[in-house]
């Protein structure tokens, strides 16, 4: 992970990822409360993770990959101290994990680590009726992807 920094990463603005910024948790919520099915919802998934800003391969090393997920999935953290938030971005190999992220960083990105650290993922995952959707192992990755968020933002309480 990069150091507590408010410089950002080259070729990647994550400052103004619109994720959790302009697509909150509560939009992802509303959104996907419209689709009768859930080929319709990860339809949906899917072009969020397409909203993803490309993710340089200089950043895809062994430190910021996440451990416990199906795919390849590696994200990237950076706390700015003008205000005090961890702004996110995060990639993978498959498209549904794409979207998968996405609506974890509607929920986490452009916090504080007391938010981050605070959120009710699992109540979020409920309210969107998530988890049960999934493969075990596709739950097991999102979990992963959360608790590394959750425990970055922790260590920085």
């Amino acid at each position: 992970m990069t150091s507590p920094t408010s410089s950002s990463t080259p070729d990647l603005d994550m400052a103004n990822l619109g994720l959790g910024r302009d697509i909150t948790a509560d939009d992802v919520v509303d959104n996907l409360s419209f689709f009768d099915d859930w080929e319709e919802r990860y339809g949906y998934i899917i072009d969020l993770g397409k909203q993803l800003p490309p993710f340089p391969d200089a950043l895809k090393t062994e430190d910021r990959f996440i451990r416990g997920c199906q795919s390849q999935v590696w994200l990237e953290l950076q706390h700015d101290a003008g205000n005090g938030c961890l702004h996110m971005a995060v990639d993978s190999d498959a498209l549904i994990v794409r979207g998968l992220a996405a609506i974890v960083l509607a929920a986490l990105n452009h916090k504080t680590p007391q938010q981050i650290a605070d959120y009710d993922m699992a109540d979020y995952f409920e309210k969107i009726d998530l988890l049960k959707h999934l493969s075990p192992t596709r739950g097991n990755g999102v979990r992963a992807m959360v608790s590394r968020i959750q425990n970055e933002a922790r260590s920085r309480l």
